[in-house]
């Protein structure tokens, strides 16, 4: 079992985070910056992780960055 529940929601997970990085979204994994690809191997890898996706924008309200991060329980 992988973090996707289907191929379906893989494939549309791939779109958005194509769409944002055509946008010139910079997209990052645990901190690391990541082609849309890598994002989606590593999701695939740490199927028993959870993410959280943090929106970042710009003083003008443009999305810029994209962060998935590890959450952890502390």
């Amino acid at each position: 079992m992988t973090f996707f529940e289907s191929e379906e929601d893989k494939i549309k997970m791939r779109g958005c985070l194509d769409h944002y990085w055509n946008k010139g979204v910079n997209l990052y994994l645990d901190g690391i910056l990541c082609t849309p690809s890598q994002v989606i191997e590593k999701y695939c890898l740490n199927e028993d992780m959870i993410y959280m996706a943090d929106y970042v924008l710009d003083e003008s309200g443009k999305l810029v960055e994209l962060r998935y991060d590890r959450v952890t329980n502390q």
